[in-house]
């Protein structure tokens, strides 16, 4: 009889006050010590105990300040990203600590130079052993936009053009040098091996690029490209270039379509679906009994301000929903909308929570309970490991992304209560087999780019 097949676990959560969750900081047991390496550190020893393939953080480059166009409501009630520290840094201070878990930082395409960004991650990849992942975005809105001196946030289809450019240059840039460029002969004094080490040249439409990286070629080949986006363009995007997905859905029917839809991605753009992990994201909530599981998160949930909900939905959606009192349908504010011409995916969030009944203020407590639609799981440990056996098993995703509903403790909590019961079911592993992040999920090395095709058409035309 053939082993059970073993889903993959991965924690993600915010470096500031917000994740998922906006009651979260407000928990009689978070700590908020979110500005400290303490905390971080804390976390990723837990995750690390529990075997899990690795933990990444978000970002956002901005205050939320789409509601009422000031950050009021934002900063007073603690509103997603109201503090959020830079996730490179973050996760240095975590590798620091553990020797196995993998470990993730999002960085926009839009706002940072591939160089810059190719170092960042190389050289965290050298310092890790080989445990890094980029978690790549192209940015959300103005507020992003303003902060970096640009007056206008770059057209959504138009941010992925520029990615796709971005991630070949930065790949170029991973693979400036061969993996035994680096000779360290001392009788000799050779230090490196020039005709190994190559630069890059990268002319194209939006971004130019010399080269070469002064970073050797990470102990994993490259850093493991983990991305979000779930519109289509994302999807065409994820499937061209991503080795993890970040799904999130509402229920199972969802899960399974994100799953499917990716997968034909990942098939037509010409690669191996089994080298793109699938997670979709979950929060569970855990008690000694279900009743006193499902009181915990209904404590959790009462905790969030509508506004605040409503403050993260404006950043979300581009539409300032402050101009319409709280009180007010949520068909009136989308009719309203709709003549209006405004397009926004405000209507999709309000299709997907089935919140047409709602009034917006209820709309804003929902949204805030749990951000973009994250399912909020409550049980025992046993319950918890029941659903996510039953979704893992029906096609739901390759693994699950644990949001935690406050910290540090609510890592604790799984680790402690739901991880074992995975493990003695076969369906998650007792140790870590490998050293690497693509080690845990069984990812291979990528190919070497070697000489770049923009060095190879000027080689050939010089020939000619």
């Amino acid at each position: 009889m053939s082993e059970p097949k073993q889903l993959h676990l991965a924690g993600f959560f915010s470096a500031g006050n917000v994740t998922h969750a906006h009651g979260a900081w407000r928990h009689a047991r978070a700590t908020n010590g979110f500005l400290t390496k303490e905390y971080y550190q804390h976390i990723a020893r837990t995750l690390e105990r529990g075997k899990f393939d690795l933990l990444f953080l978000p970002d956002g480059l901005a205050v939320e300040d789409g509601y009422g166009d000031n950050l009021e409501t934002g900063v007073r009630y603690g509103g997603q990203g109201a503090v959020a520290l830079e996730p490179a840094a973050v996760i240095a201070t975590m590798a620091a600590v553990t020797e196995r878990l993998g470990l993730g930082a999002t960085i926009s395409t839009t706002y940072y130079p591939p160089y810059h960004v190719a170092r960042v991650f190389a050289s965290l990849d050298q310092l890790s052993g080989g445990r890094i992942s980029w978690n790549v975005v192209t940015s959300l809105n103005n507020a992003e936009a303003r902060n970096f001196g640009v007056d206008q946030h770059l057209e959504h289809d138009s941010r992925y053009d520029r990615a796709d450019e971005f991630l070949e240059a930065v790949r170029k840039l991973w693979n400036s040098w061969d993996a035994d460029a680096l000779v360290l002969d001392k009788a000799s004094g050779q230090f490196a091996d020039p005709s190994k080490v190559r630069y890059v040249d990268h002319r194209g439409e939006w971004l130019n690029v010399r080269g070469p990286l002064q970073v050797p070629r990470s102990p994993q080949g490259e850093p493991v490209i983990l991305q979000a986006g779930l519109s289509e363009r994302g999807k065409r995007f994820a499937g061209r270039w991503a080795e993890g997905v970040f799904s999130v859905a509402p229920n199972l029917a969802f899960m399974q379509s994100n799953y499917r839809d990716i997968k034909a991605q990942v098939k037509a753009a010409g690669r191996d679906p089994d080298q793109t992990k699938i997670f979709t994201a979950v929060m569970p909530v855990l008690g000694e009994t279900e009743a006193i599981a499902r009181e915990r998160l209904e404590y959790l949930n009462s905790l969030v301000h509508p506004e605040v909900g409503l403050s993260t939905l404006s950043s979300h959606t581009g539409i300032n929903l402050a101009v319409y009192p709280l009180d007010t349908p949520m068909t009136e504010v989308l009719r309203d909308l709709k003549e209006r011409n405004v397009p926004t995916p405000l209507h999709m969030f309000t299709m997907a929570m089935q919140a047409n009944a709602l009034t917006l203020g209820e709309m804003g407590r929902r949204y805030g309970t749990n951000v973009a639609f994250v399912p909020q799981w409550v049980g025992t440990g046993e319950q918890i490991a029941d659903q996510i056996e039953t979704h893992f098993k029906a096609g739901a995703a390759d693994g699950f992304i644990i949001s935690p509903a406050f910290l540090p403790g609510a890592y604790d909590e799984f680790v402690d209560q739901v991880v074992p019961i995975l493990q003695a079911r076969g369906l998650f592993r007792t140790e870590y087999e490998g050293h690497t992040l693509r080690d845990h999920l069984g990812l291979r090395e990528p190919q070497s780019l070697g000489e770049n095709t923009w060095q190879a058409a000027q080689r050939h035309k010089a020939i000619a």
